[in-house]
């Protein structure tokens, strides 16, 4: 694994975004485009600027006389429903995003959330999530001004290492009441991040996925 970015969270104050995946199995081609700076978006007459999960501001991207923009932010824009399926590599827009193109069975019969490279909004910019991460966000919300976030992703980085990312995090944010077990089979830790914001982390093996590990995290700013 890549330890780049576990050197940049710690050296750095723990301000890693993790907003680069890891995109093994993908057809992926290197191609040569450029980002346009002179292209406006215009959204029902009004000037709409293009950003992604985390507030950065995007650019259109020019291929070979062609303009790209970026699906979520145009999604979001038009407020059409948008997720990606990793297992599948699917973009799925529209009637079905919701639940990944899942339908139930009956009634009250819910979806597990897809599995995705996204951020959750609502999430501290500076907590460090690894480049592997395969995310599914069950909650993120911002109701009456409090953020709130609860979500799992899976990750090939050992326990022993995050547990060490996440325990350098919490002591430079001052967690209090702070409850910590890190070893190389688990990993918990909970209590109030500068005393204030419930921050539950815990780690474990998976055993749907061998050779990767299943982290839960819920964050709640008061």
């Amino acid at each position: 694994m890549n330890k780049k970015w576990l050197i940049a969270a710690v050296t750095a104050g723990m301000t890693i975004t993790g907003s680069a995946g890891v995109y093994a199995g993908a057809k992926l081609e290197q191609i040569k485009a450029y980002l346009n700076h002179s292209i406006g978006v215009v959204v029902d007459g009004t000037p709409y600027w293009l950003k992604d999960g985390n507030g950065k501001t995007l650019s259109p991207i020019t291929y070979e006389g062609i303009t790209y923009l970026p699906v979520r932010s145009i999604a979001d824009a038009l407020k059409v429903p948008i997720t990606y399926d990793a297992a599948n590599y699917k973009v799925r827009i529209g009637s079905g995003a919701e639940t990944g193109g899942a339908t139930g069975t009956g009634a009250g019969t819910t979806t597990p959330p897809v599995e995705s490279t996204v951020r959750p909004v609502n999430l501290p910019k500076d907590f460090p999530i690894p480049e592997d991460a395969l995310i599914a966000t069950t909650l993120d919300t911002d109701a009456d001004g409090v953020k709130k976030v609860a979500f799992t992703y899976s990750t090939q980085e050992t326990l022993e290492t995050m547990g060490f990312v996440y325990s350098e995090y919490v002591r430079i944010k001052r967690l209090e009441n702070a409850s910590q077990t890190v070893s190389a089979t688990t990993v918990k830790i909970s209590g109030r991040l500068g005393g204030t914001s419930p921050l539950s982390i815990t780690g474990k093996a998976s055993t749907a996925r061998p050779g990767f590990n299943i982290f839960t995290i819920t964050f709640s700013e008061s």
